[in-house]
Formats: C-alpha cells, structure tokens, sequence
C-alpha cells in the first residue's frame, strides 16, 4: 500500500537509516557508491553552515532522503548528495566523473548554479538558469527531479532568511517549480510546495486557514471517519474490497477557492476529499457507479481522466457529490498503480533491475521547451512560456483522427492549431468545430473536436496575438512576423546599399571577394553581411554611413564626393519610399516588380484575402486578380503573374453567399439580423422559394478577409431553420 509522502526536514538523519529506507525497495542498490557519496559531500562541506546554524551537510542528506521517499535511483541520489559541491567547495566537474563516473557528473554539472555569470536582472539571472537546466533536463530527466527535491528543503527552512529572500524564493518557486512537478506528475511535491509559497507570500491567509481548520479539528475527523465507514459499508455490499481514505484539502488549493469565488472561509463548503482506491479498472467504474446511487452527484464535477489521462500521465476518476449532512465532497477513485503514479509521478517508472540505464524517459513537452529554448533570444519571453503553459490544465479537446489535446482555459482554435505543429497554426484560415464552422476567436471546450483549415497563401497577423492564449503560440505568431520584418528589410538594404556603390564603380560582390566587407562590418559590429543590409533596411545605417567606411573608395575632388553622396541619399530615399509602397493601405495586391498598376478583382470568382490568387494580365485594364482555381483562368499562361495580398490591406472585398433554409416566414429578417450582429455589411440580397418547401437566398456581403466570411457562414450556420451555407 502506498502510503502518503512526508517531506518534513529531518535533523537527525544518518546514513545508515538512509540506507535502509533505500534497501527497502530497491534491495539489490550500490550502497557502498551511496556511503562513498556521502562521505565526499561530509568532507567537502566540512565547516560550512546554513542559515539555520546547522552543518550544512544536513541540506544534502535531506535532498538524498527526499528522492528515497520518490524511490528514485542510486545515481540520482548520489547526485542528491553532491548537488552543490562543485559551485560551494571548489570541486571540478572532472573530479566528480572521476570518483562517480559519467551520469552522476552530468547530474550534478546541470544542477550547479550559475554564480559566475552577472546579468542586468534578477529576472534575467533567473531566466537563463532556468533555460541552462532546461537543456541539462532534455539530456537527463532527473535533474529537475533531484532540482525539486533540493528546493523541497530550501523551502522546508525558509524561516530562517529574511523576509526579502523568503519573497523571492517562495515566488521563483510558484511560479517555476510547482508547475514542473505538474507537469511530472509528482503531486505530492506539488501540494507541499505550493503550501509552503502560501505561508511565505500570505502569511496572513495561510495561519488565518491553519487557525480556522485547526478550530473544528475534532468535527472534521469525527465527519471523515463517519463518511469512510458509510463508504467502505456500501462498497461491501457489493463485495469491494477498497481503502478509503479522506482529508482537508491543502491550503493552497483552499486559498484558489476562495480567490477564484471572491468568498471567504466560511463561505467555502468542498474543504474535504476522499480517495477509494482499489485493485483494477473495473472496480474504478463500479465504484462510482456505488458512490453515485448512494449520493447525489453534482452535474458538471464529474471528470474521467481515466479513459483520458492527463499529459503528466496522471489517471482517476473524480466526482462531487452531496454526503452525510449535506455536506459537498470530493472524491477520487483510482487503482493502487494509479495512486503511486499520482504521488510520484514520473519518478515512478523508473526501472532499477541491474542492467537496465536510468533516467533515458524523455516527455514531449521536456523536447519542446528545448527546441523553444534554441529558437528564442528574449529571456522574458522564454520565461512567459515556461510560467503560463507548463502547468495548462483545463480543456481537453479532440483531433478529427481522435487524439486528445489538453490546452489552456480560453484556448481557441488557433492555440490548437499551433499545438499541433507550428506550420499548421500559421496556416490556419479557419476551423470547424463539431462539424460546424467557427471563427478564430472560438472558445473550446472540452469535448470539442477540432478541424483546422489551413492555406498555403495564408500568413500570421499581428491580429493572432489578440486571439489566441498560449504564450508559445504568441511567441511562434511574434517569431514569425519579426522574421518577416527582418527579411524584408535584408532584401530591401541590400538594394539600397548596392545602387549607392554602383555610383562609384564597386558593387557588393566586390566587397565580399575583396575582404573589404570585413572590416566595414567589424565598424558596424555585424557578424555577416545580411545582418549589415537588414540595418540598412530598417534605417539604422545609412549606404552613405557604409561607403565612408569602406577603404578603397576614395575620391579626391570634394565636390564631385559632395554631389555622390546626394544622390545616395536621394536613392536611397526613393528606393525606401518604393518599397514601403508594397505596403500602402491603397494597394489590395502587392505585384512583382511594378508600381502603380492598375488592379481590379474578377467578378467571375470574387477573391477575398486568404484566397490563393493569381493575376492576369488583362489589355487596356492592368491585372485582374482571381482565384487560383478559377476555371476563367485556364488562358495563355504567359499572360498571367504572380502576385500576393498585401496585409495591410483594410478594403471590404464584396463576396457572394448561398443559403439554403427551410422555407418559413421572416427566415430572411433573421439571416439579415445574424449577419449585422457580426458587423458585416450587406451590399444586396436575393431570395425564392425552392419546390421542395425550402427557401435559396444569395446575399452579396463585404467582408476584409477569408476569416471574417467563415464567422459570417459560421453564425448563418447557428440558426436553427438554415440547411446549408455556401460560398457562390
């Protein structure tokens, strides 16, 4: 039976009863490795102390028997034992390869602080800590493993810091480390931190709780014991064989209550759950199915993470139902297995038969954060998404094959689409929720089933960060449209740097074989030349600035130098003022490599912004855009060009709508009211009647862009007499 974890800190630990708790379950372990660890740590800390005024060889012994009681193994405490030696004892690296070998070392090496590296902030110092132990964790999981069970400890003798450090500690904690330990499943480290963050952010709130729960102590457990018996009673009947077992819920998950329902104590009636654990899944089921025909079930507490477990592996069925004395309790049910798992989490797979390699279990979210980590530069945003999706619960929704995505409240369907992959999220032009078209901005929820339409014209806007609610979905929306940026300005200097040379006789080329461009970029302190014409492009160099620094243009006659680098000036400004122009708010279309031609949309297929389009060049009227695959455009192919939407385009495209409804009075007062709602104009509308009893409307509406008709069908659709929504 697994019994519930106590982390308290122990002061008078030897290793000896260390050793025996590891014996316990793991019988065949290196124990001489385990005593040959701890006698390095004794000697290497020899004198030190900690802030409480004990040893401080009492901090690693309780880290060690923190991963004993998470049954972690003999590396992992071994490392546990040697966590800080490297940064506080003048131990290398290679020494500790050379005593405990390779996977003890790398351990210990991704646990080490960063003390030598100064940075701006505090919160910088904290970031790129963070990232470094990101990357030690996608090579090895137990560090963050060992990482928790260290800062268990460091929070279990908080009191005895000042008030500043305790703050800062406590913060770094709840906003890092307990959603870590959610993610690993390991709940049992999770409640313990999160109670002890309470009592050093709020101790007011947290010895008012632990006062006011202390105050009816004796009813509390005389209302547990009743409930338990009533259980285990009724289970009986049915010949289960169960442990139940119940208890207050922790203060921090007290203090949410009351947060989120802007109540107080009193007026908070769930403080108490329950667990029946029992031998298999069946028994799960029929447990419940006993639980819910003696007490009344609360609609909409019931959840099977059984059937869909959560990302950290976590399974059991939870409900709220009415118990004795009308009191509202929690109840979860679960097997043995579960509940280990549920405790330990990730450290409860861990294999220790001989021959078989430790800690080489990789979790997709580890893989994530680490390709995050290699494509961001802002520590911030790293930060952002470590704090905000780490510990996402909340919706569980579907793919159409099936599968199960576990998003953040409030996600919409293009958080979904970047779940997915990240080419799929900037793609994106619509979704079908249910079968039934919906706009971006949707709220899922759990249960949804989620079809995302993507384009290959489609980009991301800098609409999206409005929309959606993942912080790794704004930073791949913020990534791509500063790459944009950036592309854009290295083409556009690159021009701009390479007319102005043509006015003294060089060109680019010339630079680079030369190796004159070394040293102009070495002025400008840019590692290549593209990150130099990216400048240029954004106006933080001038062609002017450069030439001046580049050594074999000379020119003796002052006047004629004077008059040159005018004209540089002069190009330069009109090359900027003609690119700039692709994203003039007058031009729907931006066209390749012309200016100011004339551009009209094709009546025959009405393409809209999202559209893939082509244009054709028409005689007399400039360049008619249509869709890709308008059959129209099946002419001479010499005759058509590539052109693109220009995205800040603001103009309402007129397009035209098929409705097909049930053929009742006042359906078309109702169709024209649902698309006003939404802020659509209708230019005209069009409507009979059909033989079989139904009614055809066809409503020419103005809409900015392919997502914005797909709210429109997606409200049409919303009304109970339409049959279909079509585009004409």
């Amino acid at each position: 039976m697994f019994q519930q974890l106590d982390f308290s800190h122990e002061r008078n630990l030897t290793i000896d009863e260390l050793i025996k708790r590891v014996e316990s379950y793991y019988p065949d372990a290196d124990f001489a490795l385990l005593r040959k660890a701890y006698l390095f740590a004794e000697r290497s800390h020899k004198g030190q102390m900690r802030s409480s005024g004990e040893e401080y060889i009492i901090h690693p012994m309780n880290v060690a028997a923190t991963l004993i009681k998470l049954r972690m193994d003999i590396d992992s405490i071994c490392a546990g034992f040697l966590h800080d030696v490297v940064e506080d004892c003048d131990v290398t690296p290679e020494e500790i390869e050379q005593e405990f070998g390779t996977a003890i070392a790398q351990i210990v090496v991704g646990l080490t602080k960063i003390s030598k590296i100064k940075f701006k902030t505090k919160e910088e110092s904290q970031a790129e800590n963070f990232r470094k132990m990101v990357v030690a964790m996608a090579k090895d999981l137990r560090v963050i493993i060992v990482k928790l069970s260290d800062r268990m400890h460091n929070m279990r003798t908080l009191q005895y810091v000042n008030d500043d450090k305790q703050k800062k500690i406590a913060q770094e904690t709840l906003d890092i480390y307990v959603p870590l330990a959610s993610r690993l499943g390991i709940n049992s480290v999770k409640t313990e931190l999160e109670d002890l963050c309470l009592r050093f952010l709020h101790p007011d709130i947290y010895y008012r709780l632990a006062e006011k729960i202390a105050m009816k102590k004796s009813e509390r457990e005389d209302y547990i014991k009743e409930t338990l018996e009533n259980v285990e009673e009724k289970l009986l009947e049915y010949s289960l064989k169960a442990f139940v077992k119940g208890r207050s819920k922790h203060f921090f998950s007290i203090y949410k209550k009351m947060k989120a329902r802007g109540v107080d104590f009193e007026q908070i009636h769930d403080i108490l759950a329950f667990r029946v654990i029992v031998n298999n899944i069946t028994e799960c089921y029929k447990t419940l199915g006993i639980i819910h025909s003696h007490f009344t079930p609360i609609p909409g507490r019931f959840k099977d993470y059984i059937a869909i477990p959560k990302v950290n592996n976590y399974q059991s069925l939870h409900t709220t139902v009415i118990g004795p004395k009308a009191e509202r309790i929690e109840i979860q049910i679960r097997t043995h297995d579960m509940d280990e798992v549920a405790e330990r989490g990730v450290a409860a797979h861990w294999k220790y038969k001989e021959g078989m390699v430790s800690g080489t279990r990789k979790l997709d979210w580890v893989e994530e954060l680490l390709e995050f980590n290699q494509n961001v530069e802002n520590n911030s945003e790293f930060m952002d998404v470590v704090k905000n999706d780490l510990d996402i619960g909340g919706v569980f929704v579907f793919t159409p094959t099936g599968d199960v995505r576990e998003l953040r409240y409030g996600a919409t369907p293009l958080d979904f689409a970047y779940s997915i992959h990240t080419d799929v999220g900037n793609k994106c032009v619509g979704a079908k929720v249910n079968g039934k078209m919906v706009p971006l901005r949707y709220t899922l929820k759990s249960g949804d089933t989620v079809e995302v339409l993507t384009s290959k014209t489609q980009t991301p806007s800098k609409d999206w960060m409005n929309i959606v609610k993942s912080s790794k979905a704004k930073a791949k929306i913020r990534q791509w449209l500063l790459k944009t940026e950036r592309d854009r300005n290295r083409e556009l200097g690159h021009q701009m740097l390479d007319k102005a040379l043509k006015l003294f006789s060089v060109n680019i080329k010339h630079l680079l074989k030369s190796h004159e461009m070394k040293q102009v970029l070495k002025e400008f302190k840019c590692k290549d030349e593209n990150e130099l014409f990216q400048f240029i492009g954004a106006g933080k160099y001038t062609p002017k600035q450069v030439i001046e620094k580049v050594p074999s243009i000379e020119v003796e006659d002052k006047e004629e130098a004077t008059t040159k680098i005018e004209e540089i000036d002069t190009l330069s400004k009109k090359l900027s003022k003609s690119a700039r122009r692709k994203s003039n708010k007058d031009n729907a279309v931006i066209v390749d490599g012309m200016e100011d031609v004339l551009v009209r949309m094709a009546r025959c297929c009405n393409p809209i912004p999202g559209d893939p389009i082509v244009g054709y060049i028409t005689r007399g009227r400039g360049i008619t855009v249509h869709k890709a695959d308008c059959n129209r455009m099946e002419g001479e192919l010499s005759r058509r060009i590539h052109i693109e939407w220009n995205p800040d385009f603001s103009f309402k495209h007129p397009v035209n709508i098929r409705i097909i409804t049930h053929d009742k009075p006042g359906i078309l007062s109702q169709i024209s009211k649902q698309i006003n709602n939404i802020g659509v104009n209708i230019r005209s509308a069009l409507a009979k009647s059909l033989h079989d009893r139904k009614g055809s409307f066809i409503f020419e509406i103005e809409v900015k862009d392919y997502s914005e008709l797909l709210k429109a069908i997606s409200s049409i659709e919303a009304l109970e007499e339409v049959i279909s929504v079509t585009r004409a």
